[in-house]
This record gives structure tokens, C-alpha cells and sequence, in this order.
């Protein structure tokens, strides 16, 4: 099945876009999809990324590819349901013809996603990380995302002039660096995104 993936993030420009894509690629590929990817498309803000899926989804059943959304929670979930969720959050409406599958989670943010691998931290930034302004990994999914993304802000404060952490170029470069076996060890909803990614792309 052709899948395409509707990604938060890249801005406004067209080669933030393509850092985006290029990043989320070199993780997706090492968790186990090289040979049966998806197409990624980085949207921007996540209003356009939600735009873009719910315009996809009104015409996916022409069998061209099957559209999926892939967003930050912003918050704690507040339900069970990711559309629920996300009407509660931004007040977006499930398509008529989507289903929960079709709407994966960075929970609550990509920042979150970062943290969660140590080692690829260390590596990334350097000696002077600052591993203890971090957040534990224990529940790591429930750390407000303002909390996290600051935390990561401070324990790269020390690594040199324009080596910290900022959005942009850094954050996707950072997230090609990292391990799924470390994101899948403490993160439920990444392991739900590569499990609905493996129901519809079938084995390499």
C-alpha cells in the first residue's frame, strides 16, 4: 500500500521542509521500514498538517495512496481516542471517512521523542551535556511538553555558540540521529505509530 504521512513541522520554508522530511526519513528507515516507506510531507504549523490530511482523505479511496496525520498531542491525552483528543485540543473533526489508525501522536511533542534516547543525546551534543537537567524516562509521555522542551533548551545550554538546542535545522538533525529500539523502550505512542505503519506497508 502506498501510504503518505502528513508530518507537524519544517516551518514555513522550503528547506526546513526538506531537513523535516530528511530527519523523520532516517528514523522511520531505521525502524525497520527501509525498502517499504512511506511518503513523507512536512506541513509547516500543525493546522496546515491537519488541512493537508483531511484534504487527502476525501479523496484517498481512489486508490492512489492511503493519507495519515502525524502531530504533536500538545497536551496529556484526554481521551482514549486521538480524534477525540484532538477535537478537545484544537477543535479538529474526525473525517468521515477516517479512522483512529490514521492519526498518530508525539506525545506531547517531538522534543519528547529526543529525550528519550540518551545516548544519541550525548553523541549529538557532546561532552557538555548536561544529562541532569533532564526529564526522567520513567512516565516520559506524561512530561508537560513546555517542561520538556525546555529541559532539552537547558541541557544543551553549555555545549558552545550554536550548538544548543533550538526548532529548526538542530531539531531535525537530531531527529535522524535517534534509535527507535531507545523511542520504542519508553514511548507507547511511537510504538503505535511504527505498528500501524507495519498493518499497512506488510513486510519488506
Amino acid at each position: 500500500m502506498n501510504v503518505k504521512v502528513f508530518v507537524e513541522g519544517g516551518g514555513e520554508t522550503k528547506s526546513l521542509h526538506v531537513r523535516c522530511r530528511e530527519g523523520f526519513r532516517k528514523l522511520i528507515e531505521r525502524a525497520g521500514f527501509a525498502g517499504r516507506m512511506p511518503r513523507l510531507v512536512a506541513c509547516g504549523n500543525r493546522n496546515s498538517a491537519y488541512d493537508d490530511f483531511r484534504s487527502a482523505s476525501g479523496s484517498y479511496l481512489s486508490g492512489d495512496y492511503y493519507p495519515m496525520l502525524l502531530v504533536d498531542s500538545e497536551q496529556a491525552l484526554a481521551s482514549q481516542s486521538p480524534w477525540d483528543h484532538l477535537n478537545a485540543v484544537d477543535g479538529w473533526s474526525k473525517p468521515d471517512n477516517a479512522n483512529d489508525d490514521q492519526v498518530q501522536l508525539m506525545v506531547q511533542c517531538m522534543e519528547t521523542w529526543c529525550v528519550a534516547d540518551r545516548s544519541a543525546l550525548r553523541s549529538f551534543f557532546g561532552p557538555d551535556l548536561s544529562e541532569n537537567h533532564l526529564p526522567a524516562l520513567n512516565d516520559l509521555e506524561s512530561k508537560p511538553k513546555n517542561d520538556v522542551q525546555e529541559a532539552l533548551v537547558n541541557a544543551t545550554g553549555d555545549c558552545g555558540r550554536k550548538k544548543g538546542y533550538r526548532k529548526g535545522v538542530k531539531s531535525f538533525e537530531l531527529i535522524g540521529h535517534l534509535d527507535p529500539a531507545e523511542l520504542r523502550k519508553h514511548l507507547p505512542h511511537f510504538r503505535r505509530l511504527c505498528d500501524a505503519l507495519d498493518k499497512l506497508l506488510g513486510t519488506d
